[in-house]
């Protein structure tokens, strides 16, 4: 169906994985493990698992699905869900199609009920098993993809919305778009963005998948790129009056931001992190949006990271270099700042203490206040987001009054960093 994301598919080229059965008690951790026999599966879907060394008692379940010809070892390897369960503890289930085209069925009427049938089914399977063989907190389960698995991502949380808290869909369409009755997996009207209906028409799609249900409902984080040429950009918007006619909530915006250059932000319902319905509008990105970084918001939007706005580094995942050139009154400093750790930052605050007698007159790369003293370093819209082992570069003038050294320590998020 899709070319989607080659770098994962590259990444899929993996070592053999190992296998557990469903009578084992539990997978090994620190290692992606198949699982077989673990309950119905209607269109003999596998099952990989990822547990942390440090899981932690009753812990959260992340689904994350892969995209069209994807499978859950890419998945695995290409995303950051794994080294997030190792920050935060939970667990993550990699569903992985065997049908000739890599994609998930979001399309018959078997996927799109209830119990009906097919990858929905399956997947439920996998649930199920992970919840009683890790006491998993049924309040805490979340599902997210790409593509493909972004579709199966907004069927999931239409067919079971008992079932999860919230969804992250990465370049999707809304449940039901893809509907067809032929036997065939692909929608041309849905993918080409042609496909419009009324908030209420959409929002009768999903509660038609479960009838009767008044419980609950997930919540919905989408993402889309504008010039997204595989499942076209109306289709951000259609989804968006999907979920939020689902959550009852108003189709105006509640907040609207750019937390990253280039991005459109607006959230429904509620203006904090954790919004009924939230939507991330990529300007000029097309179908393979998903990079490093993007994991982290949606769990953040899920609540898994316990912190607030991202993972926050921990104690020796940062690394601060800070040189200065001075003349007779003046300086100039460059800091250069390291993620040492392995999962991304983002939005990042540097917090330093200026030697006496030093102000800063004019900056780069990041926005700082106060002038003087005790001075923190805010992340431009454009640097604000640093990979495992990357860097940003930073600097700034100040005037000196004798004493023209770098500052001598870090704080990153309120930890510290090693300085050198």
């Amino acid at each position: 169906m899709l070319t989607a994301l080659l770098a994962l598919v590259a990444a899929a080229l993996f070592a053999a994985v190992p296998t557990a059965s469903a009578r084992t008690a539990a997978a090994p951790t620190a290692t992606l493990t198949e699982i077989t026999g673990f309950g119905t599966n209607p269109s003999n879907l596998q099952m990989y698992l990822y547990v942390p060394d440090n899981v932690t008692a009753h812990p959260a379940v992340v689904v994350a699905v892969h995209y069209c010809t994807g499978s859950g070892p890419a998945m695995y390897n290409g995303t950051e869900w794994a080294r997030l369960a190792d920050t935060y503890g939970f667990v993550v289930v990699y569903p992985s199609v065997t049908r000739s085209s890599k994609c998930f069925d979001v399309s018959s009427p078997q996927a799109l009920k209830r119990g009906g049938g097919s990858d929905p089914v399956g997947i439920k399977s996998m649930i199920d098993w992970t919840v009683r063989t890790y006491s998993a907190d049924t309040t805490r389960i979340y599902a997210t993809g790409i593509s493909s698995g972004a579709m199966m991502t907004n069927v999931l949380l239409g067919d079971y919305p008992d079932v999860f808290a919230a969804g992250a869909a990465f370049s999707g369409v809304p449940f039901g778009c893809f509907a067809t009755t032929d036997g065939s997996e692909w929608n041309s009207a849905c993918s080409g963005g042609t496909i419009t209906r009324t908030p209420q028409q959409w929002g009768d799609l999903v509660r038609a998948a479960y009838p009767g249900y008044t419980g609950t409902r997930p919540r919905m984080q989408v993402w889309h790129g504008t010039e997204d040429d595989v499942l076209r950009y109306p289709n951000f918007g259609e989804e968006i009056k999907q979920w939020t006619n689902v959550l009852g909530v108003s189709q105006t915006p509640a907040a609207t931001d750019t937390p990253q250059s280039g991005w459109t932000r607006t959230r429904y319902g509620a203006t904090g992190d954790r919004a009924p319905v939230e939507a991330i509008s990529l300007q000029g990105v097309g179908h393979n949006l998903y990079a490093n970084g993007m994991a982290a918001r949606a769990l953040t939007f899920f609540g898994l990271d316990r912190s607030g706005p991202a993972p926050q580094p921990q104690p020796g995942a940062c690394k601060v270099t800070a040189t200065t050139s001075a003349w007779s009154t003046g300086l100039t400093a460059s800091v250069t700042l390291t993620n040492t750790g392995t999962t991304p930052i983002n939005g990042w605050q540097l917090a330093f203490t200026l030697p006496t007698g030093q102000t800063i007159t004019n900056g780069w790369g990041a926005t700082y206040s106060p002038s003087s003293g005790a001075v923190t370093a805010t992340n431009a819209t454009y640097n604000g987001t640093i990979a495992p082992n990357a860097s940003v570069s930073i600097g700034y003038q100040a005037n000196h009054g004798g004493n023209s050294a770098a500052p001598g320590a870090f704080k990153l998020n309120g930890t510290a960093c090693t300085a050198s």
